[in-house]
């Protein structure tokens, strides 16, 4: 069995153990390139998953996002530490010294301060992005300006109206005109009316009765479509990721430096944050990476320049995120000879750890059972509309101290999640961080 074929069999395995309808994944390694698709499209009209298939990438459109904001800075029309208002003199945040100072880089690091899970509907016409910009006036300051990285979906969309503010046509004709197009990604689209005529992936949800059903609706307002409305398959996905591995005229060498460099440290799952690319090295090797998340589908790339390699995996269903996580560590395994270290636990006072951090999306309770130290999730809804009911809480994390800043699970379903305290300068827990966003202690 080649390497390939060992993570289609892991895939294939996850599959069948979390009801995971379909996925597509593809390697380039060493100049060649594999692809395999596995399942259906969706449970209620099913097609077979082709590795042409379509998926929404979600987040994973923010690397898009910056690269074209680099490509605005390699032509001397955007200042990476130039503040957002020289693009856009109208943008305001609830708090004016934070609007005022802002810059386009603080957007691409996530660290803005203000709530970044803001999805709202501004229609479909050419000034969604700018409704949204301007509602975003209205959403509270969390943190300060630059002192608190906490992954902001709303950075991204008004990074993306900086972008069609500059380009002076709509974000997703730009981002053809600047990213796409010059790299021969063809299949690559924003709307459902563009797809309906394609075979797509349908993403899926579980029921209050753990049934897996169609997640609806299917599509994302356009005002997010800079943070996460990507629609393609993974070979033209694998263009993408060509270009980071190989290089070429879209960027020079000097501006992939900067996009990959550590930007803002992080710790936990992630070392830093680049300009939307997250770091990590493990046991010497540098990766660079996104994942994405939409309504029922979960997509990941992962990018190791130095070693010529580059991963894709896309599913749809919540729990494809495990699948992509245990693609990913037999990728590092079988291709790159390297495993993510194991945690030790330590035994700590759980104490002043315990009781309920909140955020916009979801709560998170901190509590002892008799199963030990568990995370509870506590869905609040709010995604792809701010009135989406939330749906069904997910099953708790078993989780372990590894230092008195960090705990991580244990159990199978969430493992590899690790949860960071950050402190105030008075050493008390000023925030939770999990899975990238900062929660409250209440």
């Amino acid at each position: 069995m080649s390497r390939f074929e060992e993570l289609v069999e892991v895939a294939r395995a996850q599959m069948e153990e979390f009801s995971v309808p379909g996925a597509s994944l593809g390697v380039f390694f060493d100049g060649e390139e594999e692809t395999a698709a596995l399942g259906v499209t969706s449970i209620e009209h099913p097609l077979e998953v082709t590795p042409d298939t379509l998926f929404q990438i979600g987040s994973i459109t923010k690397t898009f996002t910056a690269t074209a904001i680099m490509r605005l800075v390699e032509r001397g029309d955007v200042g990476l530490d130039a503040p957002v208002r020289t693009y856009l003199p109208e943008f305001r945040l609830s708090n004016e010294d934070v609007a005022a100072r802002a810059t386009v880089r603080q957007l691409l690091t996530h660290t803005g301060g203000w709530l970044g899970d803001y999805f709202a509907d501004f229609g479909r016409g050419a000034d969604a992005l700018a409704g949204y910009v301007e509602a975003i006036a209205e959403q509270p300051q969390l943190a300060p300006l630059g002192e608190v990285w906490s992954y902001n979906n709303s950075a991204f969309n008004i990074a993306g109206r900086v972008v069609e503010a500059v380009a002076a046509k709509p974000y997703e004709d730009a981002l053809r005109e600047l990213v796409l197009d010059p790299l021969g990604i063809e299949q690559a689209y924003f709307f459902a009316d563009e797809v309906i005529t394609y075979r797509f992936a349908v993403g899926h949800e579980h029921d209050e009765e753990e049934n897996t059903v169609l997640a609806r609706p299917w599509a994302i307002g356009r005002s997010a479509h800079p943070a996460g409305g990507l629609i393609t398959s993974v070979p033209d996905l694998m263009r993408y990721a060509r270009f980071w591995v190989e290089g070429g005229d879209l960027l020079s060498a000097e501006s992939v430096e900067e996009m990959t460099r550590a930007q803002v440290p992080i710790g936990g799952n992630l070392d830093a944050v680049g300009l939307a690319w997250m770091l990590r090295t493990v046991e010497g090797v540098k990766t660079i990476s996104h994942s994405g998340g939409t309504k029922g589908q979960q997509t990941l790339l992962v990018i190791v320049p130095a070693q010529g390699f580059a991963l894709a995996v896309f599913t749809n269903h919540p729990y494809g995120g495990v699948l992509n996580d245990r693609v990913l560590e037999k990728a590092y395994e079988a291709y790159l000879g390297v495993r993510e270290p194991e945690l030790e636990a330590v035994e700590l006072d759980p104490a002043p750890y315990l009781g309920r951090y909140e955020a916009r999306m979801a709560d998170i309770e901190l509590l002892e059972s008799e199963a030990g130290l568990e995370l509870r999730f506590i869905p609040r809804g709010g995604f792809p509309t701010p009135e989406t009911p939330a749906g069904p809480a997910p099953p708790p994390a078993l989780v372990r101290f590894a230092s008195e800043d960090e705990l991580f699970a244990v159990d199978d379903l969430w493992k590899g999640e690790r949860v960071r305290f950050l402190r105030d300068r008075d050493g008390g827990i000023a925030w939770m961080r999990v899975g990238g966003r900062v929660f409250k202690p209440v």
